[in-house]
């Protein structure tokens, strides 16, 4: 399991939606100001048709991406800003989630199925990012991280 933790996916690839002029931007200081958010995500997946499946993964996965980034990189701290981008496409959905803080090595994030591991809950949002989505990436400091989830068949 834990090659499979930390191999990044094969159809990984460097996105930036920072660029992307189709990608909507939301900037939240705090994980009370995501349900806006998560509805209007919610909303335009469904709108494309995506299963049901893919709508509960994704949610998942921003939720653990944004309390990440609130909680360890910005260190629930209120003044500081997490700048979420999202692009939802007929094909899949992207999320990047920035935050403030001086970043981290996710290869360093323990395991939370080894055995020594399983009565505490570090690395259960990273875990559950990295299974629930396609794939998963990070930029070179470790405060972006990139999401992304293809249409189920």
């Amino acid at each position: 399991m834990d090659q499979y933790y930390r191999k990044p996916h094969r159809h990984a690839r460097n996105v930036d939606l920072t660029r992307d002029k189709r990608a909507q931007r939301v900037l939240v200081h705090g994980l009370a100001d995501l349900c806006p958010f998560f509805e209007k995500l919610e909303v335009w997946m469904e709108v494309l048709s995506y299963p049901e499946d893919d709508i509960f993964a994704v949610r998942i996965a921003a939720y653990e991406a944004m309390k990440n980034a609130f909680e360890h990189g910005n260190r629930s701290d209120l003044s500081k800003i997490i700048d979420f981008r999202y692009l939802v496409t007929l094909d899949e959905v992207m999320l990047e989630v920035e935050d403030q803080g001086h970043g981290f090595d996710p290869a360093q994030v323990p395991d939370p199925l080894g055995q020594e591991n399983l009565d505490w809950s570090k690395g259960c949002g990273l875990f559950l990012m990295r299974t629930e989505m396609t794939w998963v990436r990070f930029n070179h400091t470790g405060n972006r991280v990139t999401l992304c989830k293809q249409r189920s068949k």
